[in-house]
């Protein structure tokens, strides 16, 4: 289902504040907020689509290791022992702050 940007319309006609609200396609407009009963206009913005050069194939590939290291990057992960141990990538196997 989508999500849709509303805002609260301010006696004066500015923009108030701005919320999401997740409906089904076919479900009417709504006039007023759903908690305030203050009258309320959707917003319209840039979609969000997910595709090669998405925040979600990002958060996709940075979290993967041996993408990581592909793409010639090096990643160290914080033990519990205070050193950093590589996941990915070329470096030493281990950085201490001693």
């Amino acid at each position: 289902m989508p999500t849709y940007v509303y805002e609260v319309v301010n006696p004066d006609g500015s923009a108030g504040e701005r919320f999401e609200v997740i409906q089904r396609m076919s479900e009417p407009i709504l006039t007023q907020h759903p908690e305030t009963g203050e009258p309320v206009r959707r917003v319209i913005t840039a979609a969000n689509i997910s595709g090669k050069w998405s925040d979600a194939e990002a958060k996709r590939t940075l979290n993967d290791d041996k993408r990581l290291g592909e793409l010639g990057f090096t990643k160290y992960v914080k033990s519990s022992s205070g050193k950093y141990e590589k996941r990915a990538g070329d470096g030493p196997d281990l950085i201490s702050a001693d």
